[in-house]
């Protein structure tokens, strides 16, 4: 993401207003535009078709349906993406484009398999149990399936820093969705909901016939080489769970309040916490731009102080190693507090707003008395992902695993014990377990500032590691020979 750095730069060092706003819609279009659009897409296609006038457990089914497709999409990518992502970033590193296309092809045949075992038996139980119709609940598994790989493709286009395209990609996707359910919904009379997801399901699949074809593209080689992508996921096992944890950790809270006093349920099989959720999309939304701030001043600032200290590492110096590893986590400190501040600021303002013009549209009462605790839960991830990031660049695996595990496991159980407390305390739980995490990777990040040397110095090994049987411990014998004089042989 070099390149990154330098556009971004060439942005904001002339210093008006214009090229700032370039930046900033530079930096939007590199983080979160592609899930800006979705749920943009989604509200204005509601908007269109004026989705307040269709029944009252209709418009739970479809919200409740989107909901759960694009969660759990997102889980079914998440201990996949990050080891694969790795791969191909080492492929293009060592010219070895023809592994790429089968690293996509197997890990789209792993996604789709953990994919399907969570979907499967959910839309079975959804139509036996829940009664939905089996044309409803086909959609909705369309829709699951074409999402898990469009996430799946992201991945790889990313590796290619084709930000541009993937948001293109996700605009025409929503674009076509909103056409084609105008067009079902209003010429040929479409039951309402039935006619937005199934638009939606087409929109998915062509945002994923889109990537696939651009990866095409890219990687048009295929040397059928698969197992060592698997024994790539046995070096990198620690990813698969760092990612997956992270992920789960995120919309754990919200599992437990599904399962709470204060939930619902739609057609026996979709659960929900209609005040949390939504005050849960309003606290994450407040907060979201602290990515868009993180990922601009990363590649602008720090990027090139950790490439100064990799190649001091190569061929420097001791004095210029330990220059730069000071100038590096220098610079790491300010961009945590710099990210701090900024965020601050900005949370404050969206929170106050929220406070003031939330209730006169509706979303009042429980709502807001929920959002303050779920507002300061997301200021603090963002933040602990932020040193998560940082973890990853130092390849400290240990420290990442503990860091999101930590972030997971008390995050789960807080928001259990405190479904019982009054609703102002009910986002406690993610307080909590963003503040463990957040802690964890500090001081890991401490702990290797320290330890730098040892960490990149120490990790080799002076004699070959392969499977083989293992050799004798046999080091001196004596034998004896028929000439006296004649002694030792070893």
């Amino acid at each position: 993401m070099a390149g990154v750095g330098v556009r971004l730069n060439r942005c904001f060092e002339k210093k008006s207003i214009a090229t700032d706003i370039v930046g900033i819609g530079y930096s939007v279009l590199i983080s979160i535009a592609p899930i800006l659009i979705v749920v943009f897409g989604i509200l204005l296609m509601g908007f269109i078709l004026q989705i307040g006038e269709a029944p009252y457990l209709n418009r739970e089914l479809f919200s409740c349906t989107i909901t759960y497709v694009l969660i759990f999409s997102l889980l079914a990518v998440s201990p996949f993406n990050a080891v694969l992502s790795r791969y191909v970033q080492d492929a293009i590193y060592e010219d070895r484009y023809q592994d790429i296309l089968p690293c996509y092809y197997l890990g789209a045949l792993m996604t789709m398999i953990f994919g399907c075992l969570m979907g499967i038996p959910f839309c079975l139980w959804e139509h036996f149990v829940g009664g939905v119709d089996v044309f409803y609940v086909f959609m909705g598994f369309c829709a699951y399936v074409s999402m898990i790989l469009v996430f799946h493709s992201v991945a790889f286009l990313l590796s290619c820093k084709d930000f541009e395209k993937i948001a293109i990609f996700f605009l025409l996707g929503m674009v076509e969705a909103i056409v084609l359910a105008w067009i079902l919904c209003r010429w040929y009379q479409w039951e309402l909901m039935t006619g937005m997801l199934f638009s939606l399901m087409t929109g998915f699949l062509l945002i994923a016939i889109l990537e696939f074809a651009a990866v095409k593209s890219y990687f048009r080689g295929n040397s059928r080489r698969y197992k060592p992508v698997l024994k790539f996921f046995g070096k990198w096992w620690s990813l698969v769970f760092t990612n997956f944890f992270y992920m789960l950790g995120i919309y754990v809270h919200n599992f437990v309040f599904w399962q709470s006093d204060g939930n619902g349920k739609v057609a026996e099989s979709f659960l929900f916490n209609r005040s949390y959720d939504m005050a849960t999309f309003i606290a994450m939304f407040t907060n979201i731009s602290a990515t868009v701030i993180f990922v601009a001043h990363m590649e602008m600032h720090f990027r090139g102080k950790y490439r100064r200290y990799s190649e001091s590492v190569i061929g420097g110096k001791r004095l210029d190693i330990e220059n730069a590893k000071g100038q590096m986590f220098r610079q790491l400190e300010s961009e945590l507090m710099t990210l701090a501040r900024i965020q601050f600021i900005i949370s404050v303002v969206l929170y106050l707003l929220c406070v003031v013009f939330a209730p006169q549209y509706g979303y009042g009462g429980e709502i807001i008395r929920i959002y303050p605790c779920l507002a300061t839960g997301y200021f603090i991830l963002f933040i602990m992902y932020a040193a998560l990031i940082f973890l990853y660049y130092f390849n400290d695996a240990p420290g990442t695993i503990y860091t999101a595990a930590g972030f997971f496991l008390v995050t789960l159980l807080g928001s259990i014990a405190v479904t019982r407390l009054p609703e102002i305390w009910h986002g406690m739980g993610l307080v909590l377990g963003a503040f463990t995490g957040w802690t964890i990777a500090y001081l890991r990040l401490r702990w290797l500032e320290k330890n730098m040397d040892v960490h990149v110095f120490c990790q080799g090994y002076i004699i070959k590691r392969e499977n083989a049987p293992k050799p004798s411990g046999l080091v001196y014998k004596k034998a004896e020979k028929g000439r006296e004089g004649e002694h030792a042989q070893i």
